[in-house]
């Protein structure tokens, strides 16, 4: 079974139709011979799909499909849509909570089906979790609800690990969203051992990388310069460097963040996990605005989605960019080409 190519198609989740998700769908479809995209499908709304489409005047033909199967035979003459039929009635620009059900809806259902065999990979357009939240959305956001999904299919604990990668650079925060002032205390050996073992596996597992090479960043200024300005880097993140090696994961570090991301620095390593949420977006958005792709580790699912979020002050005006979903699908198909599930009653085993 590992050598077997997975064909199955790739759900793409419709995202808050408010924003941009539909439109950069969409394009990904016209633009599915130019990229040579992989078959996908979108969860969510035929409705919606259709007046976006027509919205941007977008000679676009949608299909329904009732199983992801039925994908293969239309893709390459409409684009696929498993319609949930649920409320689709949308504003440009203005969330509205009465469509959370069919967003969130979308999300479960993907998951599912990837976890049933149907479905081989995610790619998942923008959320707005203000306008969810309102819908009783209680998930801190998308990363953290798709682990809560897998947990409740599978009954196992996932500790779910945010990869924002590009060409150029590929970046993990320690910790996302949270206040800066709130960062030193959630620090921990414990949790720096487990995000970068999770970071070695995930590299083996989906991008053939033997020995991967892990840079870490320090947290303060000069990674503490000898303690003077904070004892977080040698009292925490060292002790935890200093383990991971001893389990022959390449890592280096602690790192000061501000010399770790220039040219030469990028090519001495694969992956550079960050302290906190800005030490690791700054370097990847600067570098990589519209390509970059966001990849969720530490699933028993692959799941991609653009870096970006649901841009509302251009939503239905046809000036959203799709390359980032157009990564986004390009590399969910990279990951899962190989991968398939197994389900039994201990566990769920993935193969490569």
């Amino acid at each position: 079974m590992d050598d077997i190519e997975n064909n199955l198609p790739i759900a793409v989740t419709i995202g808050e139709p408010s924003g941009v998700g539909p439109e950069v769908i969409l394009k990904c479809w016209y633009k599915r011979a130019e990229y040579a995209l992989p078959e996908f499908f979108v969860i969510g709304s035929a409705e919606i799909m259709k007046k976006t489409a027509a919205q941007l005047n977008l000679n676009i033909p949608l299909r329904a499909i009732n199983v992801p199967d039925q994908a293969e035979n239309i893709f390459h003459s409409a684009l696929p849509v498993l319609d949930l039929n649920i409320s689709s009635e949308f504003e440009y620009g203005n969330p509205l909570p009465s469509t959370a059900p069919m967003v969130i809806g979308a999300i479960d259902k993907a998951v599912e089906l990837i976890l049933e065999g149907k479905a081989r990979a995610m790619a998942t357009a923008p959320i707005h979790k203000a306008a969810l939240y309102k819908a009783g959305f209680t998930s801190p956001g998308h990363t953290e609800y798709l682990a809560k999904l897998a947990t409740k299919h599978t009954n196992k604990p996932y500790h779910p690990v945010m990869m924002l990668a590009s060409e150029e650079l590929c970046v993990v925060p320690l910790t996302i969203h949270i206040p800066l002032n709130e960062v030193p205390a959630l620090l921990s050996k414990e949790l720096i051992i487990e995000t970068a073992q999770i970071i070695h596996n995930s590299m083996k597992k989906y991008f053939g990388l033997q020995f991967p090479s892990i840079a870490v960043s320090g947290l303060n200024p000069h990674a503490g310069e000898n303690n003077s300005m904070g004892r977080e880097d040698s009292e925490i993140i060292a002790p935890a460097i200093a383990t991971l090696k001893q389990t022959a994961i390449r890592v280096s570090g602690p790192l000061p963040a501000d010399t770790m991301f220039h040219k030469a620095a990028r090519d001495k390593y694969d992956v550079a996990l960050c302290m906190y949420h800005d030490q690791a977006l700054i370097p990847i958005k600067t570098i990589d605005f519209d390509a970059g792709v966001n990849v969720t580790l530490g699933l028993p699912i692959v799941r991609t989605s653009p870096d970006h979020g649901t841009a509302l002050n251009i939503a239905g005006k046809g000036l959203a960019n799709p390359t980032s979903m157009i990564n986004s699908l390009k590399l969910a198909d990279r990951m899962s080409k190989n991968f398939t599930i197994e389900e039994t009653e201990e566990k769920i085993q993935v193969h490569v």
